[in-house]
């Protein structure tokens, strides 16, 4: 029996990952997806009086990974990260690799040390991303970290 911690992209929750988690937990291992810290339902993005930003950082999103994990007490974990999930689970295992077996990039964005993912992307790629953050209907900002 195996444990996995699957992590969504961005624009994403731990929901995605419902039919790979019966599938998985279907043939006897443990799933778990949480959803990163900024994303989901209900996750804000600006206080109730629309007033300011709340900025929730590529740090944030790392942590909250991480106190999923020490939380739960996971150990031994394949750790999956898609797109934007790519780029996390590179931090986190940094943190913590003494808890991860396996780390897998599923369609991830696997960033070189010390680069952003505009630095990795093509010139139209980076103006894509910055056209869809000016047009988000919540005002909210792509994390380019």
């Amino acid at each position: 029996m195996a444990v996995f911690v699957l992590v969504h992209g961005a624009w994403h929750d731990g929901s995605a990952w419902d039919a790979v988690i019966c599938r998985l937990e279907g043939k006897g291992h443990k799933a778990f997806a949480p959803t990163v810290a900024g994303h989901g339902k209900g996750a804000r993005k600006v206080d109730r009086f629309a007033v300011t930003r709340i900025n929730v950082t590529h740090p944030d999103c790392t942590r909250s990974l991480v106190e999923s994990i020490t939380g739960n007490s996971l150990s031994d974990i394949i750790f999956v990260g898609h797109s934007f999930g790519g780029m996390l689970i590179s931090k986190v295992a940094e943190a913590v690799p003494e808890r991860i077996r396996r780390v897998v990039f599923q369609n991830a964005f696997v960033l070189r040390d010390g680069m952003s993912l505009l630095d990795e992307v093509p010139p139209e790629t980076a103006a894509g991303f910055a056209q869809l953050a000016r047009q988000s209907p919540d005002n909210t900002v792509i994390a380019w970290c």
